[in-house]
């Protein structure tokens, strides 16, 4: 049986508390900006604004470790915290975004710590990282982007995509093949890349479903110092799996958030609307809607909870991280999908929040390993490795 201790519980009312009063006031100007194709995000001063609110609540650097200045709160905890944001259309994260901060805790060395490390868990800093290739999509070892050494720096050249925040990120976690025999065996390498280091091109924005929007970066002679080598060289593939996994949890409770707000919203309609005669609350298909949406959000809170519990007790749950990514996507893009219907015309407007989490849900089927991909992986696993 899971249990939450009273502290934890504390924090994740203190959450809902700031997602009700602080966040959700915000969310017509998110959707504002959507509906007029801009950037459905908070603006700086938006931010500002929040962040100074977080730190006066305690609410920064929740998982980061004590000796760096955080709460280093177990994954128990922080599925409540998630689930809580993504209850709102307001895209927000409690600084430091947590995957790069595990990648990083797992490889830094004690200059990289206090150049990066300290600076990115106090939340001064902005991190970006650089996977995905035009050609190698969803399979990370297929990458092309090459780093070869000279002297003491690294050249690295390449082109990547799909990257979130590079625009303003303070720097660039890089994958690239250091060695092309032993590929993601031993063969690729992260780099701590610096804004405005020469050969590192932004090459275009690209809009994107729920107005994100992520990143080409072309890498033209791009030259690093060999201190900039995060980890052990050729050792980069396993880190970034671990980031992976991270995110992958993130993103199942940030999944339940979504589904909870869509049921929450469907049943207020249902109770309310009237349709020849009577109310949709009455009518087996929407009895059925909101009967299985609850059942599966069970279900996926069971799973996510006990993903966490694994996590923290220092288990490998990558094959649960994989279904918790097909599983939670899945049944959020259901339940959100069925709440649209029941509001009639009015649900597919961008007026309501719930066209925003329909697209935001949609890419996350994509991003962090498309769902045909996780099946793969947990039938192979499944299958010994066939």
């Amino acid at each position: 049986m899971f249990k939450v201790s009273e502290e934890h519980q504390m924090l994740r009312d203190l959450v809902k508390k700031f997602v009700r009063n602080e966040l959700m006031p915000l969310e017509k100007n998110i959707l504002d900006r959507f509906a007029a194709g801009q950037p459905a995000a908070l603006s700086d001063e938006e931010n500002m604004k929040l962040f100074k609110q977080c730190k006066e609540l305690g609410l920064w650097a929740l998982d980061v470790p004590e000796e760096a200045g955080g709460a280093n709160l177990p994954w128990t905890a922080l599925v409540g915290v998630n689930e809580e944001l993504g209850y709102t259309a307001v895209p927000f994260t409690f600084p430091p975004d947590s995957p790069n901060l595990h990648m990083m805790l797992a490889t830094v060395t004690p200059e990289q710590r206090k150049q990066y490390l300290e600076p990115y868990a106090a939340g001064e800093t902005v991190s970006a990282i650089a996977i995905s290739e035009p050609g190698a999509g969803g399979d990370p070892a297929g990458m092309k982007t090459r780093a070869v050494k000279d002297g003491d720096h690294w050249v690295i050249n390449g082109r990547k995509i799909w990257i979130s925040r590079i625009a303003k990120a303070d720097f660039t976690i890089a994958m690239a093949v250091t060695d092309p025999e032993r590929g993601a065996r031993g063969g690729i390498t992260a780099f701590l890349v610096d804004k405005g280091t020469p050969g590192l091109v932004v090459a275009r924005a690209i809009p994107m479903l729920a107005g994100q929007r992520t990143y080409e970066v072309v890498f033209e002679d791009c030259r690093v110092h060999e201190s900039k080598v995060l980890g052990r060289i050729g050792q980069g593939f396993a880190p970034m799996q671990l980031r992976l996994t991270v995110r992958r949890l993130q993103m199942g409770a940030w999944c339940i958030g979504m589904a909870q707000r869509a049921l929450d919203m469907l049943v207020e309609h249902a109770n309310q609307r009237v349709t020849f005669g009577q109310k949709l609350a009455d009518r087996q298909a929407i009895q059925w809607w909101v009967a299985d949406a609850a059942t599966k959000l069970h279900a996926c809170r069971l799973m996510v909870m006990d993903a966490a519990v694994k996590q923290d007790d220092g288990l490998d749950v990558r094959m649960e991280a994989s279904m918790i990514k097909v599983y939670a996507t899945e049944m959020a893009t259901e339940v959100i999908d069925h709440a649209q219907q029941a509001f009639g015309a009015m649900g597919v407007t961008q007026e309501l929040p719930l066209s925003w989490l329909a697209q935001k849900v949609r890419t996350m089927r994509v991003y962090e390993g498309p769902s045909e991909v996780h099946r793969m992986v947990i039938a192979r696993r499944l299958l010994g490795g066939r």
